[in-house]
């Protein structure tokens, strides 16, 4: 895991450290250094970068001795565009230094001023918490968390597990008692140990819609950012893999094995980079632009400028034949482009979600993505060094149902027809189809005609009443949308919450119902939410699946790829199979115009019976792991109703397969955050206790 971490005091001298104020206090202070750090610069406000970034990932242009910037990730800024940035930056214009291409974290030192800049998606959080009379900030909670000796924050699990992507129930906490984080499209601004958290986007009314781009003029704006996105991990320099840091060297020829599961068996990615190719369009996108770009593409040695393109064949599930077949085949038929070199990994019962749960790092924060992380790192095993992934692609460009209520508002009741209609055929013929068109437009709206305030506590009021009847169990298309057209829901996992742990949530979303009085459009705001739970769990994902020596870059979640796909028109993104539509017209304007049938179809099918599988072959180990968890130490579960759901699940009960994945993997994650040894930080001023107190987790008090 890679992190960067500051600080920032009221007094000057004062580096980071104890609780003690003036020159004894600095002097404590410059014993406590976080464990593995490379000094960026010092005193009195010091930065530091953690783990094992490489040289290229960590820039810094200094204009003197007291004005800044660090840049930690892929930028795909000139060292001029940085100092043009650091000078706007030092004016207080701070989007200069979120619109260039790619994933990356800035950090603007102007005298006692630091201004930590986060992303739009939150891929890339910024956390903070009040130290030593200043304050603290990283990349990550749990050195945070460590730092001030945090205990757990069990009223936010609580609304993690009951509403996830509910912003009004989560807040700026995190599962740390004390560590905040700053929203998605923020920046921390800290003056002489104060902090403030400040927009970087520009204001929008909250009545009208903004102004749109015509649909041409916004699918070129989104290939000119993907584009650019792809560019800027292409231009950075070429990576090999240390084989001193695997286990060893190639032993050479195996029977039945090359040289790619040869490395793969290692631990090692190949080197240079690669790309996803599950035939689906977003990792098709990436790796056919990735593969026409001018330069070298692809791997070094070998193959020559060929991409190394990862299809993952799983072999567990049955009933899906056709549809996993369908999937490789575009995938081959899309490697048939001469830069690609295709490989394909095979994997059994092995591989599937929720196998081999005893093993994997404990992350930053849990997520969903813990259950199938072994699964995923076989596929990037067989990757590259710079490998590209399709994450985010479905947040960022589909329409989200609750923005059928934006277009009633905007008066576009024509633009509903052809949604509407599709959904009346997406779940087949039925007695009911016919009223499926006026069932969505009344649900619509009705949300359109709902103020902000009241939606909220109506979530509130259902979690009081736990009423989950109209949650999705079985994922079709007519009941998920139906369920979606709400200002917020409860999740998936909420059914199997106690009553206490429902109570604090509900408190939360009172609270959060008075507090705000406008909420802007439901669409977009609920798209919003979509994103950055997608852009958390990716994080999750990063860490839960790191293959040693490998990056993974994701551009559909960077920024100037999420303020293009804003622009895109509601009535383009409403329409059935927009996506793809937008993805195809992207790849045409790069000069790919050939591409499978079937291309942009989705794999929702074969994911659900990967997941049953799994379920089924674990629910053994899932049952005892449930048999004295700490989540019910914690109050948030009664054990005996999770097993229970778990045998149903694994029987083929319509139970919802999502919130069992985030009940699985929170009880993971806090088994391997109590297992834990050691500290962040180190020195003999450094703190001696890790987070959460004594390795206990306490009885929840939620209140």
């Amino acid at each position: 895991m890679r992190w960067l971490v500051g600080w920032s005091s009221a007094a000057t001298g004062v580096a980071t450290g104890s609780s003690a104020t003036g020159p004894a206090a600095g002097a404590q202070a410059r014993a406590v250094l976080p464990v593995g750090a490379q000094l960026l610069w010092g005193d009195p406000d010091p930065l530091w970068a953690v783990g094992d970034w490489r040289p290229d990932e960590v820039r810094v242009v200094q204009a003197d001795p007291e004005t800044r910037l660090a840049v930690f990730g892929v930028c795909g800024a000139t060292d001029d565009q940085l100092r043009v940035g650091l000078f706007a930056a030092r004016g207080g214009a701070l989007r200069h230094l979120t619109a260039w291409p790619g994933s990356y974290t800035a950090v603007v030192q102007v005298g006692r001023r630091i201004t930590v800049t986060g992303d739009l998606a939150g891929a890339r959080p910024v956390f903070h918490t009040p130290w030593a009379g200043g304050t603290a900030y990283a990349t990550a909670a749990l050195p945070l968390a460590d730092l001030i000796e945090a205990s757990l924050d069990v009223g936010h699990l609580a609304a993690l597990l009951a509403c996830p992507d509910v912003p009004e129930a989560l807040g700026a906490g995190t599962p740390y008692e004390g560590v905040r984080r700053i929203p998605p499209g923020h920046a921390l601004v800290l003056r002489g140990g104060t902090r403030d958290v400040t927009s970087y986007e520009p204001t929008t009314s909250l009545a009208v819609a903004a102004p749109q781009l015509a649909p041409e003029q916004a699918v070129d704006g989104v290939r000119d950012a993907l584009v650019e996105a792809v560019r800027a991990r292409l231009a950075g320099p070429r990576h090999a893999p240390d084989p001193d840091g695997l286990d060893g060297l190639d032993p050479g020829p195996v029977p039945g094995m090359g040289p790619a599961e040869r490395r793969a068996a290692r631990g090692g990615p190949a080197p240079g980079v690669g790309a996803d190719l599950s035939g689906g369009s977003a990792s098709g996108t990436l790796a056919l632009l990735a593969a026409g770009l001018p330069g070298q593409p692809g791997r070094l040695g070998g193959h020559g400028e060929r991409l190394l393109a990862v299809t993952f064949n799983d072999r567990a599930t049955a009933g899906v034949q056709a549809h996993r077949d369908a999937e490789l085949e575009r995938a081959r038929s899309i490697a048939d482009n001469p830069r690609l070199h295709h490989v394909v990994v095979a994997a059994g019962e092995e591989a599937l979600p929720y196998a081999d749960l005893d093993s994997g790092p404990l992350t930053d924060e849990p997520g969903p993505s813990l259950t199938t992380a072994g699964r995923h790192r076989r596929r990037l095993l067989a990757g590259s060094a710079d490998h590209f992934v399709g994450y985010g692609a479905r947040q960022v460009l589909d329409a989200h149902p609750a923005r059928l209520a934006d277009l009633l508002m905007d008066r576009r009741r024509r633009h509903l027809l052809r949604p509407v209609t599709a959904l009346a055929k997406a779940d087949g013929p039925s007695a009911h189809s016919v009223l499926v068109p006026f069932t969505v437009y009344r649900a619509a709206r009705k949300l359109a005609r709902t103020p902000y305030p009241e939606g909220i506590a109506d979530a509130a009021r259902r979690l009081l009443e736990r009423q989950f009847t109209d949650e999705p169990a079985t994922g079709g298309a007519v009941d998920a949308s139906l369920a979606a057209l709400a200002w917020c829901r409860p999740g998936p996992a909420a059914r199997w919450l106690t009553g206490e742990a429902l109570a604090e949530v509900s408190v939360r979303l009172g609270e959060a119902a008075t507090r705000s009085p406008a909420g802007g459009r439901p669409g977009e705001r609920r798209a919003r939410a979509a994103l950055a739970r997608q852009a958390a769990d990716h994080r999750v994902f990063e860490q839960a699946a790191e293959v040693r020596n490998q990056r993974l870059h994701a551009p559909f979640l960077d920024n100037q790829v999420v303020l293009a796909c804003r622009a895109l028109p509601d009535t383009l993104r409403v329409q059935p199979g927009a996506r793809a539509a937008v993805l195809r017209s992207v790849l045409a304007g790069a000069g790919v115009r050939d591409l499978p049938p079937g291309w942009g179809a989705t794999s929702h099918l074969t994911h659900t019976a990967a997941v049953r599988a799994g379920l089924r072959g674990a629910v053994g180990d899932l049952v005892r792991l449930f048999d004295a968890p700490l989540l019910a130490d914690a109050g948030l579960i009664e054990a005996r109703v999770v097993r229970k759901a778990l045998r149903a699940a694994a029987e083929g009960a319509p139970l919802p397969l999502d919130g069992i994945a985030e009940l699985v993997s929170t009880e993971l994650w806090l088994r391997r955050l109590v297992a834990r040894r050691g500290t962040c930080w180190t020195g003999a001023e450094a703190p001696r206790q890790r987070a959460v107190a004594a390795g206990v987790v306490p009885r929840a008090r939620l209140s």
